[in-house]
Protein backbone atom coordinates (compact mmCIF):
# COMPACT_ATOMS: atom_id res chain seq x y z
CA UNK A 1 0.00 0.00 0.00
CA UNK A 2 0.94 3.60 -1.16
CA UNK A 3 0.58 6.08 1.80
CA UNK A 4 0.04 9.35 0.66
CA UNK A 5 -1.58 11.04 3.95
CA UNK A 6 0.23 13.47 5.76
CA UNK A 7 2.11 11.98 9.09
CA UNK A 8 3.06 14.37 11.73
CA UNK A 9 6.03 12.28 13.89
CA UNK A 10 7.48 13.43 17.27
CA UNK A 11 8.94 12.05 20.32
CA UNK A 12 6.55 12.01 23.41
CA UNK A 13 8.70 12.05 27.08
CA UNK A 14 5.50 10.89 28.38
CA UNK A 15 5.10 7.77 26.68
CA UNK A 16 9.06 7.51 25.73
CA UNK A 17 8.07 6.51 22.30
CA UNK A 18 7.68 8.43 18.47
CA UNK A 19 3.98 8.97 18.08
CA UNK A 20 2.87 9.23 14.64
CA UNK A 21 -0.76 11.67 14.22
CA UNK A 22 -2.64 10.99 10.50
CA UNK A 23 -4.56 14.59 11.15
CA UNK A 24 -6.39 13.83 7.79
CA UNK A 25 -7.95 10.35 9.40
CA UNK A 26 -9.64 11.21 12.66
CA UNK A 27 -8.27 9.48 15.66
CA UNK A 28 -5.74 8.02 13.37
CA UNK A 29 -2.78 7.32 15.38
CA UNK A 30 0.28 5.03 16.02
CA UNK A 31 3.28 4.73 18.29
CA UNK A 32 6.64 2.73 18.41
CA UNK A 33 10.09 2.82 20.28
CA UNK A 34 12.18 3.69 17.30
CA UNK A 35 11.26 6.09 14.45
CA UNK A 36 10.83 3.52 11.58
CA UNK A 37 8.58 1.21 13.91
CA UNK A 38 6.21 4.31 14.10
CA UNK A 39 6.21 4.59 10.81
CA UNK A 40 5.55 1.09 9.94
CA UNK A 41 2.87 0.76 12.88
CA UNK A 42 1.18 4.09 11.02
CA UNK A 43 1.38 2.20 7.65
CA UNK A 44 -0.41 -0.88 9.39
CA UNK A 45 -3.41 1.45 11.26
CA UNK A 46 -3.63 3.43 8.41
CA UNK A 47 -4.66 0.62 6.44
CA UNK A 48 -7.12 -0.55 9.23
CA UNK A 49 -8.77 2.43 9.36
CA UNK A 50 -9.65 2.77 5.68
CA UNK A 51 -11.02 -0.63 5.80
CA UNK A 52 -12.78 0.05 8.82
CA UNK A 53 -14.24 3.03 7.19
CA UNK A 54 -15.57 1.37 4.33
CA UNK A 55 -16.78 -1.93 6.39
CA UNK A 56 -18.83 0.90 7.87
CA UNK A 57 -19.90 2.85 4.54
CA UNK A 58 -18.06 5.96 5.59
CA UNK A 59 -16.44 8.67 3.52
CA UNK A 60 -12.54 8.35 3.41
CA UNK A 61 -10.99 11.38 2.94
CA UNK A 62 -8.56 11.76 -0.44
CA UNK A 63 -5.29 12.54 0.73
CA UNK A 64 -4.09 16.84 0.41
CA UNK A 65 -0.62 16.46 1.04
CA UNK A 66 0.97 18.68 2.56
CA UNK A 67 -1.20 20.76 5.02
CA UNK A 68 -0.69 24.30 6.11
CA UNK A 69 -1.11 24.21 9.92
CA UNK A 70 1.62 21.15 10.25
Amino acid sequence: MSIKYELIIYWSKVDNCFIVEVPELAGCMADGKTYQEAVNNAEIIIQEWIETAMDLGRDIPKPKGRLMYA
